[in-house]
């Protein structure tokens, strides 16, 4: 996403949105970039990094309890087309090699969006070959070199993880 630190994108005023996730084994809660629609939707301009079932370009209803809070993800509107993965790198793989995997998943069409330069969010656009990209994150989970996800619903009408039994 192209922004400026006032969340601004070509000129149109971003805000930020919230969705609850009470259950994931990272992060209780994810906020990402959207552009404001009107009618309290909002098209998602960040991949999630913790939240299942939603993807870059994604268009969400959500709505805030008081002005001063962030809106909250209550459901999702429309799909964009767009798909999201996420990676995490071991601490043994050292940056020049993560710099290629990043590239060669560029190539395949991919974009990322980093954490602390070992958690990836990954974004496959309608363009790109996702089964390719699945492919290709699958073989370095085998070699050993990352772990990765799908990130498709996990609990229907959650973005949530599924609560450990």
């Amino acid at each position: 996403m192209n922004e400026d630190a006032d969340g601004e994108e070509r000129g149109k005023k971003l805000v930020k949105v919230h969705v609850d996730l009470p259950n994931h084994w990272l992060w209780k809660g994810e906020s990402m970039w959207a552009r404001a629609l009107g009618d309290d939707l909002y098209e998602l301009l960040n991949s999630p990094f913790c939240a299942y079932g939603l993807n870059y370009k994604d268009v969400v209803f959500a709505q805030a309890a008081k002005p001063s809070e962030k809106p909250r993800i209550q459901r999702l509107e429309r799909r964009c087309g767009h798909r999201t993965l996420r990676f995490r790198f071991p601490t043994e793989v050292d940056r020049s090699r993560r710099d290629g995997m990043l590239a060669q998943l560029n190539r395949l069409g991919a974009t990322y969006e980093g954490h602390e330069y070992r958690f990836f969010s990954l974004d496959v656009p309608p363009s790109a070959d996702y089964q390719a990209v699945c492919d290709q994150l699958s073989a370095w989970e085998a070699g050993g070199v990352l772990e990765y996800e799908t990130c498709e619903e996990r609990v229907p009408g959650s973005f949530d993880d599924a609560p450990e039994q």
